[in-house]
């Protein structure tokens, strides 16, 4: 897995633009800049968009690459920008740590997910703001109709709203849906797309 990353982000073009997504980047805005965590960043269009609109960012993905990128474009634009080389499961957070959480189009293998989505919601604090939007289990369908749209072939690997609401219990969902869209991010994301949106709080203790 981290081979074939590293060999799409180590092309010239951004694999999946330079624009942030519009949903994390519509819903961002929603609340007050804090320390925000993006995980499976890879080139870091969110992370560089989220430092751009004074959030404290920290990056994580598990190709080189990606960072060499991400990190070198925030050099750039003069942003600071921690970008942490590794996979979720094995870096280490302290629980409780960041007042924001991004997973865009963060997609885990099925053994793993759960695991990972779990340690996800422990590191945001009370109160603090979950966006997420991936490819939701429907999306099947519009990958054989256009391989261009993207995503995970193994539909475990895909989001439904059940499994959502079982793993981040300790939320309270403003937005949780599943809805058909229209992607145009890079070479990768384009065409019609069932994605499934969060955005949530964490409950008070």
């Amino acid at each position: 897995m981290k081979e074939f990353w590293n060999q799409r982000y180590g092309a010239e073009d951004f694999a999946y633009g330079r624009r942030p997504n519009r949903y994390f980047a519509a819903h961002l805005h929603d609340v007050a800049p804090g320390k925000i965590l993006l995980i499976a960043e890879g080139e870091g269009r969110n992370a560089i968009f989220a430092a751009q609109n004074g959030w404290d960012v920290c990056a994580c993905d598990l190709s080189e690459e990606g960072q060499q990128k991400a990190l070198a474009w925030a050099k750039k634009e003069g942003l600071d920008l921690r970008y942490d080389l590794g996979d979720f499961g094995a870096l280490d957070y302290p629980k409780e740590s960041f007042d924001a959480l991004g997973l865009v189009y963060a997609h885990f293998p099925p053994h793993l997910k759960a695991d990972y989505l779990r340690k996800a919601a422990d590191l945001i604090k009370p109160g603090g703001l979950l966006l997420l939007e991936g490819f939701a289990k429907g999306h099947t369908v519009y990958q054989e109709k256009n391989p261009a749209v993207g995503g995970p072939k193994n539909v475990e690997m895909l989001f439904d709203k059940e499994e959502m609401l079982e793993i981040f219990s300790d939320f309270e969902f403003s937005i949780l849906k599943e809805e058909v869209v229209e992607l145009q991010e890079g070479l990768y994301h384009n065409g019609e797309a069932e994605v499934l949106r969060i955005m949530a709080q964490k409950k008070e203790n």
